[in-house]
């Protein structure tokens, strides 16, 4: 009736792959596209994952290929691997338990129905006022103790000692929710607390490098204090350590705020809403707020949110899957009464009695035991993994070159004090000032290998996934797995369903055809026979999954937008709701169904009556109808061209762009009826049905829908319409929301799901890039829609709402789910939840996506661009002078300013609409684009060259001949060191926009970047004037600083000339990336574009 998903779940554990079989991921600079399955992966693209449910091996792999300095830090959001296996052990351990206690019960039980007496009910002990215990419920519904229950007199009797009435729920007052909370105990688990802010120090002093250098400050420390005295003698080895404590204590408070960032969103995903009965009307509650007594309505999709009993239900079954490990529906009825939190109701409806919540339910010890998440990784953070591994084996190599040349200089000869003297002569130099020279060299060594070794790149990833899952709250999108928000950015295609997505899903009958005649008004009966309002409103009533509410005041109606609508319609008909439902006995119900379009249900009427009652898609069941009911009551023979006009009415509502909705009976002789027994297999009959009525309802199309398609198409993402709906309807809404932008649309742009659905794979391959809009689809035809596309190499985003979309949201690339009229099911199978179920918050999805990646280039543009300039600087200083202008301590403020500063303030820019005027990022686009490259090598090479001009021509051009070595020595490095920074913080503006030339644009809008540049600033003047020991720098003169601030501003002019380079086509580039790859260094190949 509905774009809704059908309602026959697939258990979660048939949708869950144990197979890396998914698209996506790329290599770490891999380019290319298209569908990337298990078999599209060589052996040699370890930094490659796909972005939904790689495997274990492949995990391990890229882990084992990383080059990484302190693995607590580098693999800190990624999976825990270890800790994922004991979750799985905890699981098998908890289900075996529940298994082993039924079997031991069943086994019970049938020994004591062959003796007397009231064997299996415990004495009832009474809890704060209530007449049972916590103890005796949670016992009666974890062993399914069905004796214990009919000892407490049933459903009904364990209602009154709970103080609960069937039909209105408990009280709902403050007063007695906390009471109950107090008895019973509230909803919750109790969690693993997050790490605390001094577990992240402690991870943060376990990297290699910081070990050494702190190894060597010591060392350091105490030749300096006993060569030169505590006086002077600490300054060395104090400084580097002091510098290395810093480093360590904002890594630790970064990580930690980033920690509760996540912490937050945790919560938020477990925070499920749902219906419950209080006070004798239905209202919306979160799951934490249940309370034992509280009766709670389910449907198709929905989560069991605590142990209980059913009450009443129709055709109710269970995906008890997640408690027993087996993918198994379980029928629930009298004789199988027991629900357990956590499962998934797979098919009909019912309601059922809370008898246990929180801690007290399996689900709830499930929950507690392995409660701390222990992350995931994304393709990006992998790739970056790759990155960061090539990087910091250049650096290494790099690092390791400087040691070999200065330890040779310094041992023969060629290296000098600050004074002019030979720092080492044999035979003449003590061992200590040997060592200590020796010390130094390391140190620099060891640092260079620090702001080589980019350990927090990777970081960055989750950083700005931390920063944008937040912000996406805002935009109405949680985010339930960290590689849907690059992935998005990548999207190339949206199939959306119609109803509340691109429409309000606020439905109104506008138009009623009852006996080959229009109502206007819809709901002017008047003209009808009592007999045929009688029929036509049993059907409303009965036929539904929604409830009208009379309390004090305005009318309330509840259930799905369509049904809601229906329902008010009865209403303005005079329909009294719970009067009908007495007047007589539902016999077997067949829930609605997305594959067939229709719901129905068998009737007992008070003198033996029996209707069967049918309601769906208009066409459809037009189609079973061989009679038709008049106006005046009479049933009359369905012609040809009766048939005709009906369907003239609903072509002609259709157009319109309204849902078209048929209602229709047909007695059944009372003798015919199944047993109780046998009931549970009936199977109502759908043909020689009498049509009794066609409603037209409207759902308008969203505000802002049209801009929002618009805005997508202009990205270069297609939207299609994949909906339930008749086609003409769907035509219709397609054509107001611009996905259509001609009535003359014909097949395949616009097609029926049963038409895709028999072409073959082939056909449908080839046609599926065409299709705009499908109607009449059920969620098979999406799911082969998806796998159609996917298979053209198409990055595929799905929205979903319903149980039976699982399985396409899951096979997507990004599976969407709606917040509001989603179902649990859905939701699970989800990698983000639509809040406000509008196709406006998709789009803002898309571009959030975008900007995850986009903000990672710049930072990656950004860190290479420190790196190669730093690295270059000492390299050529070390081997012709055999000494380096940026000491150990300068680096680590480098590092600092590289690493967790520059990740902050590049990483957290927030999206502009500029990323939306440009196609979508190839997933396995280079992370390095020719663009980046063309950047980066133009600051490089202008920092590396005025910087090495300062270092060896620096005396003569600052006019420090006359001053002493020593001096001018720290003086000219002072200076390099000034200006080097300064060229960093200028560069950071220019890394925030790599392809545009106004980079202040938006400045203003990022605090965050105006606040760690001017902390930047004011902690570089601090350590220039005022540090001068710890640093070894010396104070400059006003002219020195602008002399720097003018050579660092330089690179913004440089920036905007350099933007007006054209970028080749085919780059020499290529050349190296060929010969790389013929040696098998696939990292160093991927590495350039």
């Amino acid at each position: 009736m509905n774009d809704r998903a059908p309602e026959k779940a697939a258990s979660p554990l048939q949708n869950h792959r144990y197979y890396d079989e998914e698209s996506g991921g790329g290599g770490p600079w891999g380019n290319g596209g298209g569908t990337i399955e298990e078999d599209d992966f060589s052996p040699s693209d370890t930094f490659d994952i796909p972005p939904k449910n790689a495997s274990i091996e492949r995990l391990k792999r890229w882990r084992q290929a990383a080059l990484v300095l302190n693995a607590s830090r580098r693999f800190r959001y990624t999976l825990d691997l270890r800790k994922d296996e004991e979750k799985e052990q905890i699981r098998r351990k908890i289900r075996a338990h529940s298994q082993v206690i039924r079997a031991a019960l069943l086994f019970k039980e049938a020994g004591e129905r062959d003796l007397p007496g009231p064997f299996g009910v415990s004495p009832i002990t009474s809890s704060a006022g209530y007449g049972i215990g916590a103890e005796h419920l949670t016992s009666m519904t974890r062993d399914h103790a069905l004796s214990s229950l009919q000892g407490y007199g049933g459903v009904n009797g364990l209602a009154a000692l709970l103080g609960t009435n069937l039909d209105k729920g408990v009280a709902g007052d403050d007063a007695d929710l906390s009471r109950r909370r107090t008895a019973f105990g509230s909803n919750t688990y109790p969690r693993k607390k997050g790490r605390s802010f001094w577990v992240f120090l402690w991870e943060s002093w376990q990297d290699l490098t910081l070990v050494i250098l702190m190894i060597a400050a010591a060392l350091s420390l105490i030749l300096g204090i006993k060569t030169e005295g505590i006086e002077e003698g600490w300054y060395d080895g104090g400084s580097i350590a002091f510098a290395v404590i810093i480093v360590i204590f904002v890594t630790a408070f970064s990580d930690y705020k980033q920690s509760l960032q996540f912490q937050n969103l945790h919560e938020e995903k477990r925070n499920i809403r749902l219906e419950v009965t209080r006070g004798g009307r239905r209202i919306e509650v979160s799951i934490f707020d249940l309370v034992v007594g509280d009766v709670v309505p389910l449907k198709i999709g929905d989560q069991v949110p605590a142990d209980g009993v059913l009450i009443s239900g129709h055709s109710l079954s269970i995906d008890e899957s997640s408690m027993t490990g087996e993918s198994k529906i379980v029928h629930k009825d009298q004789k199988a009464p027991f629900l357990l939190s956590g499962c998934k109701v797979g098919d009909g409806y019912g309601t059922m009695l809370v008898t246990a919540v929180g801690i007290n339910t399996e689900w709830g010890l499930l929950m507690a035991s392995i409660s701390e998440d222990s992350g995931e990784e994304t393709p990006l953070q992998v790739r970056l993994n790759g990155v960061a591994t090539f990087i910091g084996t250049v650096g290494l190599s790099v690092a390791c070159a400087v040691l070999v040349v200065l330890i040779v200089r310094f041992f023969t000869g060629h290296t000098k004090n600050p004074d002019g003297s030979t720092q080492f002569i044999a035979g003449k130099t003590s061992a200590k000032s040997a060592v200590n020279g020796v010390i130094r060299i390391l140190t620099v060594a060891v640092t260079i290998v620090v702001v080589a070794v980019p350990e927090g790149l990777p970081l960055a990833v989750t950083l700005t996934l931390a920063y944008s899952m937040r912000k996406m709250m805002a935009d109405k999108a949680l985010v339930r797995r960290l590689s849907a928000c690059e992935t998005m950015g990548s999207a190339t295609t949206i199939c959306s369903d119609k109803t509340g997505t691109l429409t309000l899903n606020q439905m109104t009958v506008v138009e009623a055809y009852v006996g080959a005649g229009k109502l206007d008004p819809p709901n002017d009966i008047k003209r009808l026979a009592s007999n045929v309002s009688s029929v036509l409103i049993e059907g409303i009533a009965q036929n539904t999954t929604g409830s009208v509410f009379t309390p004090e005041g305005d009318i309330e109606v509840t259930g799905s937008p369509t049904e809601k609508a229906i329902l008010a319609w009865g209403v303005e008909m005079g329909m009294k709701f719970e009067e009908v439902r007495r007047n007589s006995t539902i016999l077997q119900v067949f829930p609605f169904n997305s594959e067939k379009k229709r719901g129905g249900l068998a009737l007992l009427l008070g003198n033996h009556e029996v209707h069967v009652h049918w309601k769906g898609a208009a066409e459809i069941v037009l189609s079973s109808c061989t009679k038709w009911l008049d106006q005046s009551g009479e049933v009359m023979p369905m012609d040809d061209d009766l048939l005709n006009q009906f369907r003239k009415y609903i072509e002609d509502m259709a157009a319109k762009s309204l849902r078209c909705v048929a209602f229709a009976f047909r007695p059944y002789d009372y003798k015919d009826i199944p047993s109780e027994e046998e009931r549970e297999t009936w199977i109502l009959p759908e043909d020689d049905l009498i049509l009794t009525g066609i409603v037209g309802l409207k759902d308008p199309c969203r505000p802002g829908v049209r801009d929002a398609v618009r805005r997508c198409i202009h990205a270069g993402v297609k939207v299609r319409m994949v909906t339930g709906d008749n086609i003409q309807t769907a035509k219709a809404v397609a054509l107001e929301c611009g996905i259509l932008d001609s009535e003359a649309a014909t097949e395949p742009t616009v097609i029926e799901g049963r038409t895709f659905r028999a072409y073959s794979e082939k056909q449908r391959e080839k046609i599926a890039g065409e299709i705009s809009v499908m109607g009449r689809s059920s969620p098979n035809d999406k799911l082969l829609l998806v796998q159609a596309l996917r298979k053209r190499g198409e990055v595929v985003a799905v929205t979903g709402d319903g149980t039976n979309d699982a399985p396409a949201l899951h096979e997507a690339d990004v599976g969407l789910a709606m917040g509001i009229q989603g179902t649990e099911v859905a939701k699970e199978s989800s990698d983000i939840i639509i809040l406000d179920d509008n196709f406006a918050s998709v789009v803002k999805v898309v571009r959030w996506g975008r900007s995850v990646y986009a903000n990672i280039q710049k930072f990656i543009q950004f860190q290479l661009t420190v790196n190669v300039a730093a690295l270059v600087i000492n390299v050529v200083a070390a081997v012709s002078s055999g000494d380096v202008p940026l000491n150990a301590v300068q680096l680590l403020w480098v590092n600092l300013i590289m690493d967790t500063l520059g990740a902050l303030a590049l990483a957290t820019e927030p999206p502009t609409d500029h990323l939306m005027d440009r196609p979508p990022v190839g997933r396995r686009e280079p992370l390095v684009t020719k663009i980046m490259w063309r950047n980066l090598v133009v600051q490089a090479l202008y920092q590396v060259t005025v910087l090495l001009v300062l270092n060896f021509s620096g005396k003569s051009i600052l006019h420090l001949e006359s001053e002493t070595h020593e001096y001018a020595n720290n003086l000219k490095n002072t200076f390099i060191f000034n200006t080097f920074v300064l060229c960093q913080i200028f560069n950071e503006f220019n890394s925030r926009k790599p392809d545009e030339v106004n980079v202040f644009v938006g400045v203003t809008s990022n605090r965050l970047f105006i606040m760690i540049v001017g902390i930047t600033v004011i902690m570089q003047i601090m350590i220039i004037e005022f540090l001068g020991k710890f640093a070894s720098t010396v104070r400059l003169s006003w002219k020195l600083w602008l002399a720097s601030v003018a050579i660092a501003f330089v690179s913004w002019p440089l920036a905007v000339l350099g933007k007006l380079l054209p970028v080749p086509e085919h780059p020499f580039g290529d050349y190296f990336r060929k010969k790389s790859r013929r040696k098998g260094d696939q990292g160093a190949a991927k590495l350039i574009p």
